[in-house]
Protein backbone atom coordinates (compact mmCIF):
# COMPACT_ATOMS: atom_id res chain seq x y z
CA UNK A 1 0.00 0.00 0.00
CA UNK A 2 1.67 3.49 -1.52
CA UNK A 3 1.13 6.03 1.94
CA UNK A 4 0.47 9.65 0.89
CA UNK A 5 -3.00 10.69 2.89
CA UNK A 6 -2.10 14.15 3.49
CA UNK A 7 -1.79 15.11 -0.26
CA UNK A 8 -4.27 13.00 -1.46
CA UNK A 9 -6.79 10.78 0.63
CA UNK A 10 -9.08 8.63 -1.45
CA UNK A 11 -10.38 4.88 -3.03
CA UNK A 12 -8.21 5.75 -6.42
CA UNK A 13 -4.76 5.66 -4.51
CA UNK A 14 -5.53 2.32 -2.78
CA UNK A 15 -6.48 1.33 -6.26
CA UNK A 16 -3.34 2.31 -7.77
CA UNK A 17 -1.26 -0.77 -7.69
CA UNK A 18 -4.38 -3.34 -8.50
CA UNK A 19 -5.22 -0.70 -11.54
CA UNK A 20 -1.12 -0.73 -12.38
CA UNK A 21 -1.90 -4.57 -12.79
CA UNK A 22 -5.04 -5.02 -14.13
CA UNK A 23 -7.57 -2.21 -15.51
CA UNK A 24 -10.23 -2.01 -12.85
CA UNK A 25 -12.15 -5.39 -13.33
CA UNK A 26 -13.40 -6.67 -9.11
CA UNK A 27 -14.67 -9.85 -8.28
CA UNK A 28 -18.48 -10.25 -7.19
CA UNK A 29 -20.62 -7.41 -8.33
CA UNK A 30 -23.97 -7.55 -8.39
CA UNK A 31 -25.91 -6.01 -11.42
CA UNK A 32 -28.91 -5.49 -9.77
CA UNK A 33 -27.85 -2.99 -6.69
CA UNK A 34 -25.88 -0.61 -9.97
CA UNK A 35 -28.31 2.34 -9.77
CA UNK A 36 -29.27 2.93 -13.23
CA UNK A 37 -29.96 6.60 -13.00
CA UNK A 38 -27.51 9.38 -14.33
CA UNK A 39 -26.11 11.33 -11.54
CA UNK A 40 -27.95 14.90 -12.12
CA UNK A 41 -25.55 17.73 -12.00
CA UNK A 42 -26.29 20.17 -9.38
CA UNK A 43 -24.61 23.35 -7.76
CA UNK A 44 -22.75 22.57 -5.05
CA UNK A 45 -19.23 23.96 -3.59
CA UNK A 46 -15.79 22.54 -4.31
CA UNK A 47 -14.10 19.78 -1.80
CA UNK A 48 -11.81 22.14 0.04
CA UNK A 49 -9.47 18.77 0.94
CA UNK A 50 -10.16 17.49 -2.84
CA UNK A 51 -8.19 20.33 -4.72
CA UNK A 52 -4.73 20.94 -4.21
CA UNK A 53 -3.43 22.91 -6.56
CA UNK A 54 -1.31 20.17 -7.28
CA UNK A 55 -0.60 16.43 -5.89
CA UNK A 56 2.49 13.95 -6.95
CA UNK A 57 1.63 10.30 -7.06
CA UNK A 58 5.10 7.52 -8.14
CA UNK A 59 7.02 11.18 -8.90
CA UNK A 60 4.83 12.40 -11.45
CA UNK A 61 2.73 15.60 -10.47
CA UNK A 62 -0.98 16.53 -11.48
CA UNK A 63 -1.71 19.79 -11.70
CA UNK A 64 -5.95 20.67 -10.53
CA UNK A 65 -7.69 22.85 -13.46
CA UNK A 66 -8.50 25.64 -12.09
CA UNK A 67 -11.70 25.80 -13.98
CA UNK A 68 -13.18 22.89 -15.57
CA UNK A 69 -15.65 24.82 -17.63
CA UNK A 70 -16.04 23.58 -21.27
CA UNK A 71 -13.37 20.49 -20.50
CA UNK A 72 -13.19 17.59 -23.39
CA UNK A 73 -11.20 15.02 -23.43
CA UNK A 74 -11.10 11.49 -25.13
CA UNK A 75 -8.89 8.89 -24.32
CA UNK A 76 -9.70 5.39 -22.35
CA UNK A 77 -11.47 4.75 -19.25
CA UNK A 78 -10.89 2.02 -16.39
CA UNK A 79 -13.34 1.09 -13.78
CA UNK A 80 -12.98 0.09 -9.99
CA UNK A 81 -15.40 -2.18 -8.44
CA UNK A 82 -16.11 -4.07 -4.70
CA UNK A 83 -12.22 -4.29 -3.47
CA UNK A 84 -12.35 -0.70 -2.69
CA UNK A 85 -16.29 -0.24 -1.73
CA UNK A 86 -16.21 2.03 1.06
CA UNK A 87 -12.65 3.71 1.72
CA UNK A 88 -12.46 7.25 1.52
CA UNK A 89 -12.42 9.24 -2.08
CA UNK A 90 -10.19 12.31 -2.74
CA UNK A 91 -12.99 14.64 -1.67
CA UNK A 92 -13.27 12.44 1.64
CA UNK A 93 -16.32 10.82 0.99
CA UNK A 94 -17.03 7.42 1.30
CA UNK A 95 -16.83 5.34 -2.58
CA UNK A 96 -20.20 3.24 -3.14
CA UNK A 97 -19.81 1.27 -6.33
CA UNK A 98 -23.45 0.99 -6.83
CA UNK A 99 -23.51 4.85 -7.54
CA UNK A 100 -22.43 6.75 -10.46
CA UNK A 101 -19.27 8.06 -9.90
CA UNK A 102 -15.73 8.76 -11.42
CA UNK A 103 -12.38 9.39 -10.42
CA UNK A 104 -10.51 11.90 -12.53
CA UNK A 105 -6.71 13.21 -12.49
CA UNK A 106 -6.92 17.25 -12.78
CA UNK A 107 -11.11 17.70 -12.56
CA UNK A 108 -12.05 19.85 -9.76
CA UNK A 109 -13.64 17.77 -7.47
CA UNK A 110 -16.85 17.43 -7.40
CA UNK A 111 -18.05 18.00 -11.06
CA UNK A 112 -20.03 16.64 -13.50
CA UNK A 113 -19.34 14.62 -16.81
CA UNK A 114 -21.12 12.90 -19.67
CA UNK A 115 -19.15 9.67 -20.53
CA UNK A 116 -19.38 8.32 -23.79
CA UNK A 117 -18.12 4.98 -24.88
CA UNK A 118 -16.86 5.15 -27.86
CA UNK A 119 -17.58 1.82 -29.13
CA UNK A 120 -20.95 1.75 -28.66
CA UNK A 121 -22.29 5.17 -28.25
CA UNK A 122 -23.95 4.60 -24.78
CA UNK A 123 -23.13 7.05 -22.32
CA UNK A 124 -23.98 8.04 -18.84
CA UNK A 125 -23.51 11.00 -16.70
CA UNK A 126 -21.17 10.37 -13.51
CA UNK A 127 -20.27 12.77 -10.32
CA UNK A 128 -16.72 13.10 -10.33
CA UNK A 129 -15.29 12.92 -6.74
CA UNK A 130 -12.34 10.91 -6.58
CA UNK A 131 -8.57 10.96 -7.73
CA UNK A 132 -7.15 8.93 -10.66
CA UNK A 133 -6.53 6.51 -12.69
CA UNK A 134 -2.41 7.16 -12.36
CA UNK A 135 -1.91 4.78 -15.12
CA UNK A 136 -0.77 6.74 -18.86
CA UNK A 137 -3.64 6.57 -21.03
CA UNK A 138 -6.23 6.11 -18.73
CA UNK A 139 -8.43 8.72 -18.59
CA UNK A 140 -11.04 8.11 -16.18
CA UNK A 141 -11.65 5.41 -13.79
CA UNK A 142 -15.70 4.97 -13.63
CA UNK A 143 -18.15 3.38 -10.50
CA UNK A 144 -19.10 -0.02 -11.64
CA UNK A 145 -22.52 1.44 -11.73
CA UNK A 146 -21.47 3.62 -14.14
CA UNK A 147 -19.26 1.13 -15.87
CA UNK A 148 -22.46 -1.54 -16.11
CA UNK A 149 -24.25 1.15 -18.18
CA UNK A 150 -22.65 1.55 -21.05
CA UNK A 151 -21.66 -1.87 -21.27
CA UNK A 152 -17.74 -1.47 -20.16
CA UNK A 153 -17.31 -3.81 -17.05
CA UNK A 154 -16.63 -6.99 -19.51
CA UNK A 155 -13.60 -5.14 -21.74
CA UNK A 156 -12.40 -3.40 -19.25
CA UNK A 157 -11.23 -0.48 -20.70
CA UNK A 158 -12.89 1.17 -23.53
CA UNK A 159 -12.07 4.51 -25.44
CA UNK A 160 -14.92 7.13 -24.40
CA UNK A 161 -15.22 10.69 -24.49
CA UNK A 162 -15.96 13.13 -21.41
CA UNK A 163 -17.59 16.33 -21.51
CA UNK A 164 -17.99 18.43 -18.17
CA UNK A 165 -21.67 18.90 -17.57
CA UNK A 166 -23.12 21.59 -15.31
CA UNK A 167 -26.20 23.07 -13.55
CA UNK A 168 -27.52 24.36 -16.65
CA UNK A 169 -27.11 21.31 -18.29
CA UNK A 170 -29.25 19.68 -16.29
CA UNK A 171 -32.24 19.09 -18.29
CA UNK A 172 -30.34 18.07 -20.92
CA UNK A 173 -28.44 15.43 -18.89
CA UNK A 174 -31.54 14.09 -18.01
CA UNK A 175 -33.86 14.08 -21.32
CA UNK A 176 -30.23 12.36 -22.73
CA UNK A 177 -30.13 9.26 -20.46
CA UNK A 178 -33.48 8.38 -21.03
CA UNK A 179 -32.99 7.00 -24.46
CA UNK A 180 -30.11 4.42 -25.57
CA UNK A 181 -27.04 4.82 -28.15
CA UNK A 182 -26.08 7.99 -28.96
CA UNK A 183 -27.04 10.72 -26.35
CA UNK A 184 -24.48 13.24 -26.33
CA UNK A 185 -26.06 15.47 -28.86
CA UNK A 186 -24.26 15.49 -31.77
CA UNK A 187 -22.63 12.83 -34.19
CA UNK A 188 -20.43 10.08 -32.09
CA UNK A 189 -18.37 8.12 -34.06
CA UNK A 190 -18.43 4.36 -32.74
CA UNK A 191 -14.41 3.33 -32.08
CA UNK A 192 -13.18 0.25 -34.17
CA UNK A 193 -10.10 -1.50 -32.83
CA UNK A 194 -7.99 -1.77 -35.91
CA UNK A 195 -9.93 0.63 -38.43
CA UNK A 196 -10.55 4.20 -37.06
CA UNK A 197 -8.58 4.21 -33.38
CA UNK A 198 -5.42 6.48 -33.93
CA UNK A 199 -3.01 8.65 -31.91
CA UNK A 200 -2.85 11.79 -32.88
CA UNK A 201 0.68 13.07 -32.96
CA UNK A 202 0.40 16.52 -33.22
CA UNK A 203 -0.91 19.29 -35.85
CA UNK A 204 1.04 21.57 -37.83
CA UNK A 205 0.54 24.28 -39.96
CA UNK A 206 4.09 23.85 -41.72
CA UNK A 207 3.16 20.64 -44.00
CA UNK A 208 6.91 20.04 -44.75
CA UNK A 209 7.25 20.08 -40.80
CA UNK A 210 4.46 17.34 -40.83
CA UNK A 211 6.20 15.25 -42.96
CA UNK A 212 9.47 15.47 -41.77
CA UNK A 213 7.65 14.15 -38.38
CA UNK A 214 6.11 11.36 -40.69
CA UNK A 215 8.97 9.93 -41.91
CA UNK A 216 10.65 10.13 -38.40
CA UNK A 217 7.68 8.02 -36.92
CA UNK A 218 8.01 5.86 -39.54
CA UNK A 219 11.66 5.11 -39.28
CA UNK A 220 11.14 4.63 -35.86
CA UNK A 221 8.52 1.22 -36.87
CA UNK A 222 5.19 3.19 -36.85
CA UNK A 223 2.70 2.94 -39.09
CA UNK A 224 1.21 6.83 -39.82
CA UNK A 225 -1.34 8.77 -41.77
CA UNK A 226 -1.57 12.29 -42.07
CA UNK A 227 -4.81 14.31 -42.86
CA UNK A 228 -4.80 18.00 -44.15
CA UNK A 229 -7.75 19.92 -43.44
CA UNK A 230 -8.23 23.93 -42.62
CA UNK A 231 -4.18 24.65 -43.13
CA UNK A 232 -3.46 21.93 -40.91
CA UNK A 233 -2.00 18.74 -41.05
CA UNK A 234 -2.50 16.06 -38.56
CA UNK A 235 0.20 13.52 -37.96
CA UNK A 236 -1.32 9.67 -36.66
CA UNK A 237 -0.07 6.86 -35.70
CA UNK A 238 -2.88 3.97 -36.91
CA UNK A 239 -5.01 2.43 -36.74
CA UNK A 240 -4.90 0.55 -33.54
CA UNK A 241 -5.75 -3.09 -32.87
CA UNK A 242 -6.57 -2.93 -29.32
CA UNK A 243 -6.49 -1.05 -26.64
CA UNK A 244 -2.94 -2.66 -25.58
CA UNK A 245 -1.44 -1.46 -28.57
CA UNK A 246 -2.82 2.19 -28.08
CA UNK A 247 -1.08 1.99 -24.79
CA UNK A 248 2.42 0.49 -26.43
CA UNK A 249 2.03 3.56 -28.79
CA UNK A 250 1.91 6.00 -26.74
CA UNK A 251 4.92 4.99 -24.66
CA UNK A 252 6.77 4.66 -28.15
CA UNK A 253 5.84 8.07 -28.37
CA UNK A 254 7.48 9.31 -25.15
CA UNK A 255 10.09 7.30 -26.06
CA UNK A 256 10.30 9.58 -28.65
CA UNK A 257 9.64 12.98 -27.24
CA UNK A 258 5.95 12.84 -27.98
CA UNK A 259 4.43 13.70 -25.01
CA UNK A 260 1.24 15.81 -25.28
CA UNK A 261 -0.61 12.83 -28.00
CA UNK A 262 -4.35 11.92 -27.82
CA UNK A 263 -6.42 9.31 -29.13
CA UNK A 264 -8.19 9.91 -32.49
CA UNK A 265 -11.13 8.30 -33.30
CA UNK A 266 -12.09 8.74 -37.40
CA UNK A 267 -15.91 9.04 -38.39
Amino acid sequence: MIEWRQRLPGAAVVALVATLLLAGCASGPSPDRAATRDAVPRDEPYSSRGNPDSYSVLGKRYTVLASNTGFRERGLASWYGNKFHGRLTSSGEPYDMYKMTAAHKSLRLPTYVRVTNLDNGKSVVVRVNDRGPFVDGRIIDLSYAAAHKIEMTGKGTVPVEIEVVGPDDTRTATRNSASSGNRSGRAMPNARWGENVFVQVGAFRDADNAEEIGARLRRAGLSTVSQSAGGWTRVRVGPLASADEFDAVRERLRQLGFHETTMVVKK
